[in-house]
């Protein structure tokens, strides 16, 4: 609750290639970290079996015991590290030859250099990969002697440095699907000051999510794979309709030219012979 005194919520959510595959409402002052591993395997079990599992997550997941199930068979992890007294020792030991520029996946030149070590934790079976990210801090602390800031990843990945640091930075994609919900879907207020009946109505949010996310990429065009709700809702749900009885029958009228009838004609046979 903020100093306004509104209810505040921290939705748990599970992605996979925009999908939401999980979610968790939960209280605003719940940890992001807690029970995160439970979480993560409720959402594996919207899986197929077959697949093959990449997790990719924030510092709330730098768990051992997150850890240690992503470093299973089949399963490989990128998790942000909390930058702990470990974590910053392992990154002082570095020696300087081991800082490499880094450039983006176009091969564009940044101001950041890479480096990578090994780690492991209080509780992990076995050691891990832990790739830093480090570059000039704009505002030096007089107290701190480090004069760089830094990023670290916990990974287990077969591939080089760089590619694990550009696919772990894809999970800033979420944010847009957040977005999508939040202000798409308005989800960003919930209703009422009652915990279960908003945890139902944010369900139905994810749902008609979900319901989108499924429109644009089994009925609509491939053009339509990238659009928001709010395109969707303006190009194809704001039409103006009108219902007509006649000989013995019912007839929808609707204000739209041969081309974008045809459109919506061939979405609605889509969606009668849609398969899961």
């Amino acid at each position: 609750m903020d100093q306004n005194h509104v209810q505040g919520y921290m939705p748990l959510m599970g992605y996979v290639d925009g999908m939401c595959v999980g979610h968790e409402f939960r209280e605003g002052n719940q940890s992001p970290g807690a029970g995160i591993l439970a979480f993560a395997q409720s959402c594996e079990g919207a899986l197929p079996v077959e697949k093959r599992i990449y997790f990719r997550s924030d510092s709330a997941a730098y768990q051992a015991a997150v850890i240690n199930h992503y470093s299973q068979p089949g399963r490989t992890f990128s998790i942000t590290a909390d930058l702990d007294v470990a974590v910053k020792g392992e990154i002082r030991n570095l020696p300087e030859a081991a800082w490499q520029p880094y450039r983006t996946p176009e091969g564009i030149a940044t101001d950041r250099e890479i480096a990578e070590t090994v780690h492991s934790m209080n509780g992990s079976e076995q050691a891990f990969w832990l790739i830093v990210l480090r570059w000039a801090n704009p505002q030096p602390n007089l107290f701190e002697a480090d004069r760089y800031c830094y990023h670290a990843v916990a990974a287990n990945r077969q591939e080089s440095a760089s590619a694990v640091i550009w696919k772990h930075n894809g999970r800033g994609n979420s944010e847009n699907w957040h977005k999508e919900l939040k202000s798409g879907l308005g989800m960003e207020q919930m209703p009422c000051g009652q915990f279960e009946a908003n945890a139902m109505y944010f369900a139905i949010g994810v749902l008609a999510y979900n319901l989108a996310q499924l429109l644009k990429r089994r009925v609509l065009p491939a053009s339509y794979r990238t659009a928001t709700v709010a395109t969707l809702r303006w190009k194809l749900y704001r039409l103006a309709g009108k219902l007509v009885h006649h000989a013995r029958g019912w007839m929808l009228q609707i204000k739209a030219d041969l081309e974008k009838w045809r459109f919506l004609q061939s979405a609605r046979v889509c969606c009668a012979t849609l398969r899961t």
